[in-house]
């Protein structure tokens, strides 16, 4: 039989442990030098809270090796002023969502659950299949989807201003440097020596 519960015969479900007590003297177990060992830099604080890929101070490996150019390679980041998003919109979920005659806005979109954001910019894709007249805002358009749209009766509206195709550069040969022309020989003029002799021996 089960002693009967009184205050006297209460215990924890679970046996209590003493907590550490780090630099209490050496009869703790954990005086002196605390575990922390001899110096060194584990046995500084912070030591256990180094970044990942961190080599002691040392140039870590990820900054050794040569860097992917893109702005999809994560060794671009952080994110500056060349590297922009937008968010996808495909003409099929337009043909399900809109009806014919619609008008199509960020606003609009975001009221359909197309997008997350207004703030961001919307850029619409030309995957799938329009068969009804949309007036079309966005802040870019792919090709063909610009072409799909216009081809059943929709028109399309730049937030910003359609952009202007770059010029391609044309690599002109460099003209080939002109020889410099050999320089002319004197003219030789023929005098005649015996006549100017014979002078000069009579005036002689």
């Amino acid at each position: 039989m089960a002693d009967e519960l009184n205050l006297h015969t209460l215990k924890p479900a679970q046996a209590r442990k003493d907590r550490k007590r780090i630099g209490r003297g050496l009869g703790s177990g954990k005086g002196r030098y605390s575990g922390r060992g001899l110096k060194g830099q584990k046995s500084r604080s912070g030591s256990h809270k180094m970044p990942a890929g961190f080599e002691g101070g040392q140039m870590p490996i990820d900054m050794r090796l040569p860097k992917l150019r893109g702005n999809t390679s994560a060794d671009a980041m952080p994110i500056g002023p060349f590297r922009t998003y937008s968010q996808p919109v495909n003409l099929r979920d337009l043909e399900k969502r809109f009806e014919a005659g619609a008008e199509v806005t960020p606003e609009t979109l975001k009221g359909k659950r197309l997008i997350r954001k207004i703030s961001v910019d919307v850029k619409v894709l030309g995957v799938g299949e329009l068969t009804k007249a949309l007036s079309v805002s966005a802040h870019g358009f792919s090709k063909t989807a610009k072409e799909k749209i216009e081809a059943a009766g929709g028109s399309v509206v730049w937030l910003r201003g359609e952009p202007v195709p770059k010029k391609k550069k044309v690599h002109r040969a460099k003209p080939k440097a002109e020889e410099p022309a050999e320089p002319a020989e004197p003219e030789t003029v023929d005098t005649d020596d015996g006549e100017s002799g014979d002078a000069a021996d009579g005036d002689s």
